[in-house]
């Protein structure tokens, strides 16, 4: 992929985060500024995973998102669509269960997980509502999904400036920390023209969520969405 294309084909999206795996955790974290390990801790919160619930988490690439989860005592499976990412996430934890899946097409059954969880990730699925509809299947009935991504800064003048870093600033800095900058010019244009959090939430509450909500993270350069699979009422 050489440049930026937002008419996503799993293949090429998978290629392109294979490429980055081996440099993808240091790179993110010079990226933003050191705000990604905050924001994996605000996830962890929101999942809020007990000893023995299972949480399956997409997008999971070199498992380190996984990581509060099995801290909590909680079963963690990490599933992401890139093998390269799989493959140095099994080499530095070769104990948790790396798991190849599409998030539109997941391999697991019904009503499986207590949680769902996927950060930065959701973004780059090539269906969002057929991803969301396939969270919901796997979730137990009373789970919850929680889904961090970048968002839509809500300070007009803010956006403006974080707009002009995502295009300007993002790709040299990529360039030199990471081993397929086009990458991040890509990530940079799906951020801009992903939907804002009311538009998010009104996706999960049309792939079946309910008690939907939201909280911006960083003056809404990141949304944390979190919603939940209703009980079936009693007969």
């Amino acid at each position: 992929m050489t440049r930026a294309s937002l008419e996503k084909q799993p293949h090429e999206v998978a290629s392109m985060f294979d490429d980055v795996a081996e440099r993808y955790d240091l790179t993110n974290d010079v990226l933003s500024l050191g705000q990604d390990r905050r924001w994996r801790k605000e996830v962890a919160r929101a999942v809020d995973a007990r000893p023995a619930q299972k949480v399956l988490d997409l997008a999971a690439g070199t498992g380190t998102s996984s990581l509060p989860f099995t801290r909590a005592g909680a079963y963690v499976v990490p599933c992401d669509f890139s093998l390269g990412m799989l493959q140095v996430g099994k080499r530095r934890q070769p104990w948790m269960p790396f798991t190849a899946g599409d998030a539109t097409r997941l391999p697991f059954r019904d009503d499986t997980f207590d949680a769902v969880t996927i950060s930065f990730g959701l973004r780059n699925v090539q269906d969002t509502d057929a991803a969301l509809r396939e969270m919901y299947r796997v979730t137990r009935p009373g789970g919850r999904v929680v889904i961090c991504e970048f968002s839509h800064p809500t300070w007009a003048p803010f956006r403006t400036v974080y707009t002009e870093y995502l295009m300007r600033a993002l790709p040299p800095v990529a360039r030199a920390v990471s081993s397929n900058p086009d990458a991040y010019v890509y990530l940079a244009e799906s951020i801009r023209a992903w939907p804002d959090q009311p538009a998010l939430a009104h996706h999960l509450r049309e792939a079946g969520w309910s008690s939907v909500a939201w909280r911006n993270l960083s003056g809404g350069v990141v949304a944390l969405h979190r919603a939940f699979k209703t009980q079936p009422s009693a007969a």
